[in-house]
């Protein structure tokens, strides 16, 4: 059983999906692993960490495609390269689904099945291929970092002889497990920590971290079976509004998280509570690729809102690209055993099972 992976363009994605750790685990489990030349060395994993583990490196990412099993990947690879796929072969990724989805059409018409891992079940067998929140755990702890490099103050409170310095208040929006990492990052750093979430049952999660709840009447409602957020009322939103208002104007450092899976995500600071905040703010928005959690953001850009500073980036983690791949790699291979049927040493798409069948496409 032959698996594969191929560069991605590293300037929009400095992730890989194979390391030298695990194709050392994908061999003694049985597979054959080939990778494209340089498939690594951005990273610090040369050809040759992975040709002494026994990897096969190849310059021909045509031939890599079209005699490979599976075939993992962080992106859709672009339509050239989907070219090469044919009947039987098995990709997974992160495919963006919705995004792309007359391509993956293209595909799945072809009889190639696609496992794209971002619709994962919430369940407890799948904790460990579950890399939206391996990823996103290490964006929150990213996003925090990156929000303090650009305050201008000191973060823990400090008392000296000349007098004392206040900690910095900052406020999580949003506290799944990017929110939720933010949280514990900032207390850790000596912050003051409020956050928001329309979901209740994230309040003891907060409060298990040090940080200070902000509770909107009607949170119980607003959680699907998923564990994800609903979108929210008209009624909510104006409460929700009120309160965020409020905090904002005490506020020094603001990370937003706040996502709906295949939408835009939720506008929830508007302009008018962006002219209440003080200048030297910092707001580092998760959200920015989505549309952004601020009516101000923009993707790869700073934008400097009366003296309030915005950020927010397409892909964070290419500020984390190794630690970040140790966990997708990790995630993909725990992945391609639950697929793959030891003793036939075979892929066995079994519907049954709700790992597989809420990954495969069907169009």
């Amino acid at each position: 059983m032959k698996i594969s992976s191929i560069s991605e363009n590293t300037t929009d994605e400095k992730r890989v999906s194979i390391t030298p750790e695990i194709a050392r685990k994908y061999i003694s489990s049985g597979f054959e692993v080939i990778l494209s030349e340089n498939y690594g060395t951005h990273l610090g994993f040369k050809d040759e960490d992975y040709k002494d583990l026994g990897v096969k490196i190849s310059n021909d990412e045509k031939d890599i495609i079209g005699n490979s099993d599976i075939i993992v990947q962080l992106n859709l690879p672009d339509e050239k390269k989907l070219s090469y796929f044919k009947e039987n072969q098995n990709l997974i990724g992160i495919l963006d689904s919705i995004a792309n989805t007359e391509k993956l059409k293209m595909l799945t018409a072809k009889k190639v099945n696609c496992f794209s891992l971002e619709l994962l079940p919430r369940i407890t067998r799948a904790q460990s291929m579950d890399i939206l929140s391996s990823q996103a755990n290490l964006a929150g702890y990213k996003a925090v970092l990156e929000a303090f490099a650009y305050f201008e103050k000191a973060i823990p409170m400090m008392m000296t002889a000349a007098g004392t310095i206040p900690a910095a208040k900052v406020l999580v929006v949003g506290a799944g497990v990017a929110g939720l990492q933010a949280i514990a990052t900032a207390k850790r750093m000596g912050a003051i920590v409020f956050a928001t979430d329309v979901r209740m049952a994230s309040k003891e999660q907060v409060e298990s971290l040090g940080g200070k709840f902000l509770t909107v009447e009607g949170s119980e409602n607003l959680e699907t079976e998923g564990g994800y957020a609903k979108e929210t009322s008209g009624e909510f939103k104006k409460k929700q509004e009120e309160l965020l208002a409020e905090t904002l104007k005490k506020i020094d450092i603001v990370i937003c998280t706040a996502l709906i899976p295949g939408k835009k995500a939720p506008v929830i600071i508007s302009d008018y509570m962006l002219n209440n905040m003080r200048p030297g703010s910092i707001i580092y928005d998760l959200a920015a690729i989505q549309g952004g959690n601020t009516s101000a953001s923009k993707v790869n850009q700073m934008v400097d809102y009366n003296g309030v500073k915005i950020l927010g980036e397409a892909n964070i983690l290419n500020k984390l690209p190794t630690s970040a791949s140790n966990l997708y790699a990790k995630n993909l291979y725990n992945f391609v055993l639950n697929l793959y049927d030891n003793e036939k040493k075979d892929i066995n798409i079994n519907l049954d099972d709700e790992i597989i069948n809420k990954t495969l496409l069907k169009y």
